[in-house]
């Protein structure tokens, strides 16, 4: 029965009513028509413990869940900001936990400081306007000495000022602090070298430039790409380079210090060791060559932080777009979840849905929407008659929705459903009592003046050998995180390829099979 072996409870439900005897004849369970227990009754009796057993624990185990439960909403009632960094770190490393507890620090009003290099470690952390701090512990040392020198006669006076102050350190503690991302969190980056890490920094103090850290952690197991994440994270946004050029110079100024190491091993010494410690500092800052790039546009490193983070810190690709999706929408993030939280407020002991007299949804199962946000995932599937179909996770400026595209919506769609692709979503309302809250598309469009980019590949004086790489290259790069569409133009006609995931490095692999005059980017 508690393990909803439905088929099992069947015959049990048998032996419960009428008993059970062995093959010759003699009674093993008398059941409940033998003890007197009309069969009616009987079934009403096994079907109250069938319901019962759905979820149900004997008082112990309900005694314990209770202590928990008192005891985490206290911490989460007074201790916000702890209580959510503790519930972050219990997830530590898993992007797809991590967004929706960062999700609920936004609801708490709690800030969510993005990585640094200097002031992270390995796990999430709360940190605090120390100033405030001290100025209230300031002020209540005054109080305490004004009370010790009064007379005894004052002493109920004493009593309660003390009290007082004691109030004010519980606000001044309690005070909502701000949970800084914790480096142990970020894509592609181990616990172990983030603990040398942090460590190095702890002995040996703050890292005071992006090659002072690269020297430093030389030796500690620290690798390349996990400095490259680190970089695409913005844990070194505190030093004078743009993530551009640290990520253009990353590799050779790393390969610079390893080999001179080895020389070091050698017995070897190089001018950098030579001289006063004012002149090494001066001939460091020739050591090593920056590749110098401008700053990558804001979209390109919230898309970074998103890839690296599972969430946008510093800022959001949407927030420029605010009034305009406010405009156009019937529907935000927020709002879906208000609908779940209402229906859930609304279901009895018994599960029935009862709707108080004073309340009513503002929407409704099956009620026509318009919701808008950037696609953040994309899991495409066939259903059991061979159509395709899709769940689309987009989000707005207050969490994640998940879109249903049945097959009609997901061809009329098909250009748009783009990853990092800013869209308006047309569809209706899908409100169920024990499931979320969903939207199912009847169309999806780009979003007002997000433009489309398209990777334009021009074969009209490719040969066959570059036609068959490129048909592989496309094919190869095709996948289930593809960001932007392909078309290939011969002479002044141009079709529609599919789409592929683009980065730098991939375009240059385009370039390099059909010439880099072959390849743009349109921008429509």
């Amino acid at each position: 029965m508690g393990k909803k072996k439905l088929d099992v409870m069947a015959k049990e439900r048998e032996i419960f009513i009428h008993g059970q005897v062995d093959e010759n004849g003699n009674v093993i369970v008398p059941g409940c028509v033998r003890n007197g227990i009309d069969e009616e009754s009987a079934n009403k009796i096994f079907d109250e413990m069938a319901e019962f057993a759905k979820y149900a624990f004997n008082k112990s185990h309900a005694a314990c869940y209770a202590v928990v439960a008192y005891r985490t909403a206290y911490l989460k009632a007074y201790y916000p900001a702890e209580f959510m960094a503790a519930t972050l770190n219990s997830f530590l490393g898993n992007l797809d936990k991590i967004p929706q507890y960062i999700d609920e620090c936004k609801t708490l009003g709690i800030q969510i400081l993005k990585p640094d290099i200097n002031k992270s470690n390995t796990r999430f952390t709360v940190e605090r306007d120390e100033v405030i701090q001290v100025e209230i512990a300031s002020d209540n040392n005054d109080s305490n000495n004004s009370n010790s020198s009064n007379n005894n006669d004052n002493s109920n006076n004493n009593d309660n000022s003390n009290n007082s102050d004691n109030k004010n350190n519980k606000v001044a503690n309690n005070q909502i602090g701000k949970i800084r991302f914790g480096l142990g969190s970020i894509k592609n980056v181990g616990t172990v070298p983030v603990n040398n890490i942090v460590k190095q920094r702890n002995e040996n103090g703050p890292y005071k430039s992006f090659t002072d850290f690269c020297e430093r952690i030389a030796e500690e197991g620290v690798n390349k790409k996990c400095i490259e994440s680190l970089i695409k994270a913005g844990v070194f946004d505190e030093f004078e380079q743009t993530r551009s050029t640290l990520l253009a110079s990353f590799e050779s100024i790393i390969d610079t210090i390893q080999s001179g190491k080895k020389k070091g091993f050698k017995g070897q010494v190089s001018m950098f060791d030579l001289g006063t410690e004012e002149e090494k500092e001066e001939l460091n800052e020739i050591k090593y060559t920056f590749e110098e790039h401008e700053e990558l546009q804001n979209k390109e490193l919230l898309s970074l932080e998103k890839e690296m983070l599972g969430i946008y810190i510093s800022g959001h690709p949407l927030e420029k777009l605010r009034s305009q999706i406010e405009a156009q929408t019937t529907i935000n993030t927020i709002e879906l979840r208000n609908i779940d939280e209402q229906m859930n407020s609304n279901i009895d002991e018994e599960g029935s849905n009862l709707m108080n007299a004073n309340t009513k949804l503002k929407y409704k199962d099956g009620q026509n929407v318009k919701y808008a946000g950037i696609i953040s995932s994309i899991k495409k599937k066939y259903t059991k008659n061979n159509k395709i179909m899709a769940f689309v996770t987009i989000e707005d400026l207050y969490g994640t929705a998940e879109i249903i595209v049945f097959e009609n919506a997901y061809l009329k769609s098909g250009k748009s459903l783009v990853e990092e692709n800013i869209v308006m979503v047309d569809g209706r309302l899908s409100i169920r009592e024990d499931d979320t809250t969903t939207i199912i598309a009847n169309d999806i469009k780009d979003f007002g003046e997000n433009k489309i980019q398209i990777l334009t590949l021009d074969i009209t004086n490719t040969n066959e050998e570059e036609k068959d790489k490129l048909r592989g290259a496309i094919k190869f790069f095709n996948g289930d995180k593809n960001n932007i569409n392909v078309q290939i133009k011969i002479g002044e006609e141009l079709k529609p390829c599919g789409q592929v995931y683009l980065t730098e490095d991939i375009l240059k692999v385009f370039e390099e099979i059909i010439g880099k005059d072959n390849v743009s980017i349109l921008t429509i």
